[in-house]
């Protein structure tokens, strides 16, 4: 392809093409004569919007076909939700770069504006997230969980529309789409770690090709890489993935590196919780460590019951 042009494969949804068209807005401001263009790839998830993520066969669902297209050399670059990526990508592929993190938190988007703690007895919450079941269990046990699948507008519908009374949702996606003013409670990760991953986006390219990871480089955030790298870290050693409620989410305090980690049971039973914190330079390590110290307690077994 031209070194003055780069192509963007992308998903096809509102979230997706704001996320591409955002990293080709930061692509051109680093590189005045870059010619940056999208190319809209349908994916698995994309064919299959009823039933549990982890049925359709887990993260590989949103990407695979997009990697496909970069190994094949039809597209120069992807475009990812971080929290969609699995923690071993496909061989010769390479994540270039992370931009800025969003925030990282859930929401709770309720139909009369309640917060968790607020919603009344046996109200419906809407997810197919094991991460959000197992934790929303754990926190509200009295609350019903129904699955909710589809784009943003089409769980926030649901929600208006009174088929359930509250979804979680990312708060990054409907930050990033203007939809901040439906979020009734942006919650604490203290009380509901998020998914690994969760307000990153990843930037993917072929690890052979030299000039993309060079131009993608500017757009790197330190500390979205140092955070991710944590908690990609954590994932890999779990050897966790969609189909297992595994939470994590890392932080920078004052020059420390912390990180948390979850690994529980959907029905909220079981719920293994461990914190680690060290030196920035050691993300990698912390990470391990704190699968490590999951592991010690139980993890291995419970994340066994879903091989």
């Amino acid at each position: 392809m031209s070194p003055d042009r780069v192509v963007i494969g992308t998903r096809g949804s509102a979230l997706a093409l704001w996320q591409a068209n955002h990293v080709a807005d930061l692509l051109r401001a680093a590189h005045s004569n870059l010619v940056v263009e999208r190319s809209i790839i349908v994916t698995t998830g994309d064919r299959t919007p009823q039933g549990p993520l982890w049925e359709a066969g887990g993260k590989a669902v949103w990407v695979k076909e997009i990697e496909a297209a970069l190994l094949a050399g039809e597209i120069d670059l992807a475009v990812h939700s971080l929290k969609d990526v699995p923690a071993e990508l496909a061989p010769g592929l390479v994540l270039a770069a992370i931009p800025t993190r969003a925030d990282v938190r859930d929401a709770l988007v309720s139909h009369d504006g309640a917060a968790l703690a607020d919603l009344p007895v046996g109200a419906r919450i809407g997810t197919t997230s094991l991460r959000r079941i197992c934790q929303v269990k754990s926190l509200r046990p009295d609350l019903r969980l129904e699955p909710l699948r589809g784009n943003l507008d089409t769980r926030l519908r649901k929600v208006a529309d009174g088929q359930v009374d509250a979804a979680i949702l990312a708060c990054a996606g409907l930050d990033r789409l203007g939809l901040s003013h439906h979020i009734a409670e942006r919650i604490p990760v203290e009380r509901m770690l998020p998914a690994i991953g969760q307000g990153a986006l990843a930037i993917e390219t072929r690890a052979a090709d030299e000039r993309l990871r060079v131009l993608c480089r500017p757009l790197a955030s330190e500390e979205a890489e140092i955070t991710v790298g944590a908690e990609r870290a954590l994932l890999y050693y779990l050897g966790a993935g969609c189909r297992t409620p595994v939470a994590g989410t890392a932080r920078i305090e004052k020059g420390k590196l912390e990180v948390w980690g979850l690994v529980g049971r959907p029905d909220g039973a079981t719920m293994l919780r461990e914190h680690v914190a060290g030196q920035l330079s050691a993300a990698q390590a912390l990470g391990e460590a704190l699968a490590e110290a999951l592991i010690a307690h139980g993890a291995d077994r419970i994340l066994a019951e879903f091989g």
